[in-house]
């Protein structure tokens, strides 16, 4: 079992200064990486200070020159927002920067709020023809001279400037969740990200028998990793209420999200309020224990218990998600927790 961090600069007013995102962001991956995480991930957003990050480029560039082993994962480049030239050119770039450190994740994009803004409004539910588009496209630029007709981009004989020094390029993965997209992402040799939002485990043993299916219709490719992405609060045992600070933040977070899916209020210099709790008094998945159960909260030995299920269902790889809402010296205490008392149960 391999462990990462997936995280962004999150900001919910305007009492935290940009600047001091950044720094946190930067020392939650330095803590990751002198605990032994094999990856930090950092996505792609736009026009929302919920999470911060027009571009993971200049952040991951940045990491590449303060981190010596720790690998660097776009996760995940939103492929309708992206040129395939552009996407195979800036990824292998971070790959000479970070001496072959670099993996880079594809989406489809999910927030309509984002596509009336950066795709002239086309439906977010059509980005996976510009991802299924861009990946061959992409492999195919890393390896040299190639020109391109497809239904969405066209142009003559170009080649990635530079290209990747890892052979014969940097792992490629897919942000997955119906049958298709784990079948597409096999079919092409990608390593594939599932999250499990606010459903429970049974909804991880759904997403690894849609992998297995995948597995099953392509036993020519060599079997690709899978990767689970889990908001993550580890308390103390010595804190038996620690789960609540958890389960309310990242209810905040996913209320938060509501509001930005939902896309019907104009936010303001970046910013908009989390949906109302009586809006989810029908919710189950709202309930702060359902939260508790659901997704990755708990003590150490709560949590060993889980990823080692997790582990025996075949799962590669485990992302800690950090975004949750929780002030920075919560995140900090929670990831060390991780690092102490639950990663050593797998080494």
């Amino acid at each position: 079992m391999k462990f990462s961090l997936f995280v962004h600069m999150e900001r919910y007013d305007e009492h935290s200064s940009h600047r001091q995102l950044f720094e946190d962001l930067c020392e939650l991956t330095l803590l990751a990486e002198a605990g032994g995480f094999s990856t930090v991930w950092i996505g792609e957003h736009h026009a929302m200070d919920y999470t911060i990050s027009p571009s993971p480029m200049p952040l991951l560039a940045y990491l590449a020159a303060r981190t010596q082993t720790i690998r660097l994962g776009a996760g995940t480049i939103i492929a309708p927002f992206w040129h395939p030239i552009r996407v195979a050119g800036e990824c292998a770039l971070l790959d000479v920067i970070s001496n072959g450190r670099m993996e880079v994740g594809l989406a489809r994009g999910a927030y309509q709020y984002e596509f009336d803004r950066m795709a002239g409004g086309i439906p977010a539910s059509s980005g996976g023809q510009h991802l299924r588009e861009m990946v061959p496209v992409v492999k195919a630029l890393w390896q040299g001279d190639c020109a391109h007709d497809g239904d969405i981009w066209k142009f003559p004989t170009a080649t990635s400037s530079p290209r990747p020094i890892q052979h014969p390029h940097p792992p490629m993965w897919i942000a997955a969740r119906d049958p298709d997209s784990h079948d597409f992402a096999v079919k092409h040799g990608c390593n594939v990200m599932v999250t499990p939002l606010m459903k429970g485990d049974e909804e991880v043993l759904d997403l690894k028998n849609k992998f297995d299916t995948a597995l099953a219709n392509h036993p020519e490719v060599p079997r690709p990793q899978l990767m689970v992405l889990r908001h993550t609060h580890v308390h103390s045992p010595q804190e038996p209420d620690g789960w609540k600070v958890g389960a309310e933040a990242i209810s905040h977070f996913y209320r938060t999200f509501d509001a930005w899916f939902g896309n019907k209020q104009t936010p303001v210099n970046g910013l908009l309020p989390a949906s109302p709790l009586e809006k989810f008094k029908d919710r189950p998945e709202f309930e702060l224990q359902n939260i508790r159960k659901n997704t990755m909260i708990g003590t150490p030995a709560e949590v060993i218990a889980r990823i080692r299920h997790y582990q025996e269902l075949g799962v590669d790889e485990f992302s800690f998600w950090a975004d949750n809402s929780l002030p920075h010296a919560e995140k900090k205490k929670s990831l060390q927790l991780f690092i102490e008392q639950v990663m050593p149960a797998f080494n």
